[in-house]
């Protein structure tokens, strides 16, 4: 017999109702709240508040509600504290009751702008440490990577300062706060020529053939047991990779308390000044050279490499495919090295000038002070391990910065540098508490350890099989498609 629903009637009190029963066992939220404890904050903030005056959010409420905005990629602060009434998993999270008040949205821009982005960080460092004593660290192992993130910025908000007078007149006011504010900044933006009226420290940054866009850079250090995140920074999207990974090294340690013994990193990393640096801190840097990989390119097409050149260390020379004899003539004191060069009438009247320099002076030859050391850092820098965690690096970095799409992390949500600090450290922080809520309770000893290295190689393992398989079966079928099988 069919049902039919009765016309719904308010009732004026709720009786044997509990907000606890409502919320399953497996919810994440649950799960969260049994392995976080957001109680902390309260003396991190401490100093922030006043002795008198009006009550405010209580410190670990506020930090909840950041965490939904991030996990639910919730549009807008505004939409988030308009959608907390009608869930009854987010109402028990933060501890309110059906008839609680909630708070004005402001509340989250206050509380960012009060607490500052250091509050946010010692989150962060938390989460790690508490992976940590989980055992889901290894910390030996450092995997780094960057991606670019879109700033809340149109281009068309980007000026010319050069040509800054022009714009001047139609907006003299609003730009003068600007340029005052630009002034006040103890670090300059990133680009000193094209700076955004609407987010100054967001750099117009172009990612291989795409647009010329406002963006900002994260980078990022992931750990290879479990690929917990244990070092982020936000930078203008003009920043080179190569200048943070002494940064990253010491943040890895400094939360892990643990020893960098390998760095591994794709060729943007591969600087002369990061290999030696890698060399300094007995840290195996495993991480394909950049003058390498992009020797051969541009002006340098169709050049005799340097390799082309025999070097002599008892005489300190280098001697050209032809025989001639380049000699040191300059030291670089910024780039630390020795320039080598061949007499500049022997070079004009050489038969393989043209393959060997287009330089009205002749071929240069560049050797670094401390070469001898660079020699050796690039050599065990082509070893099978190497070449092994390079290629694991791109599925582990890639599958970290793929995660982070969930929450949305390809699109700034606020404007400037230290609010897109807060936003990374908050996407980062769920991606490991993600992780560490899937853990057994207790710290995982070392068989399990072993265990789940051992799960993760074979489900890398039986990736690379499948991958293998399925060009095989592509190419059979087109070759039979051309009528050769």
């Amino acid at each position: 017999m069919m049902g039919y629903q009765l016309d719904y009637q308010h009732k004026l009190f709720l009786t044997n109702f509990n907000l606890e029963k409502r919320i399953r066992k497996d919810h994440i939220l649950r799960k969260i709240t049994e392995k976080i404890d957001f109680d902390f904050i309260y003396k991190e903030v401490e100093d922030t508040y006043g002795s008198n005056g009006n009550v405010s959010v209580p410190p670990p409420v506020i930090l909840k509600m950041m965490l939904l905005l991030i996990l639910n990629d919730t549009r807008s602060e505004r939409e988030l504290m308009l959608t907390i009434p009608e869930r009854l998993d987010w109402l028990w999270f933060l501890g309110y009751d059906l008839d609680d008040e909630i708070p004005n949205h402001s509340v989250l821009s206050k509380a960012r702008a009060r607490w500052g982005v250091t509050t946010f960080k010692r989150f962060f460092d938390c989460i790690v440490w508490q992976c940590v004593e989980a055992g889901i660290v290894d910390g030996s192992k450092l995997f780094i990577d960057s991606s670019l993130i879109d700033a809340d910025a149109s281009n068309n908000s980007v000026v010319d300062t050069h040509r800054l007078k022009r714009y001047l007149n139609k907006s003299y006011k609003h730009l003068e706060k600007r340029l005052d504010d630009l002034e006040v900044q103890k670090t300059t933006p990133a680009n000193t020529r094209f700076i955004s009226t609407t987010d100054p420290d967001a750099s117009v940054t172009r990612h291989s053939s795409g647009k010329s866009k406002l963006r900002y850079k994260t980078h990022r250090a992931v750990d290879e047991r479990c690929e917990v995140i244990t070092a982020t920074k936000i930078t203008p999207g003009s920043v080179d990779d190569s200048y943070v990974l002494k940064e990253m090294i010491e943040t890895h340690e400094q939360n892990t308390q643990k020893k960098v013994d390998t760095a591994v990193g794709d060729s943007k990393y591969g600087t002369i000044d990061n290999f030696l640096l890698c060399h300094d801190l007995g840290i195996k840097a495993h991480m394909p050279s950049f003058e390498e990989k992009h020797r051969g390119s541009g002006r340098q097409k169709g050049i005799f490499p340097k390799e082309a050149f025999t070097y002599h260390p008892e005489t300190d020379t280098f001697t050209c495919p032809t025989g001639e004899t380049l000699r040191r003539r300059n030291y670089n004191k910024k780039r630390k090295h020795y320039e080598y060069k061949a007499s500049v009438k022997i070079c004009a009247q050489c038969e393989l000038r043209k393959k060997c320099t287009r330089a009205k002076d002749g071929r240069t030859l560049k050797r670094h002070a401390r070469q001898d050391e660079l020699d050796i850092m690039l050599e065990k820098a082509k070893c099978k391990g190497a070449k092994r965690d390079i290629k694991h690096r791109q599925d582990l970095s890639e599958r970290s910065f793929a995660w982070s799409t969930r929450y949305r992390f390809k699109r700034a949500k606020w404007r400037r540098l230290w609010r897109m600090e807060i936003q990374d450290f908050l996407i980062a922080a769920i991606q490991n508490i993600t992780i560490l809520i899937k853990q057994p309770k207790g710290r995982l000893s070392k068989s399990n350890v072993q265990t789940v290295e051992r799960i993760t190689y074979l489900k890398r393992e039986m990736c690379s099989s499948l991958i293998r398989s399925c060009m095989t079966v592509i190419a059979g079928r087109f070759n039979m498609a051309l009528g050769f099988g």
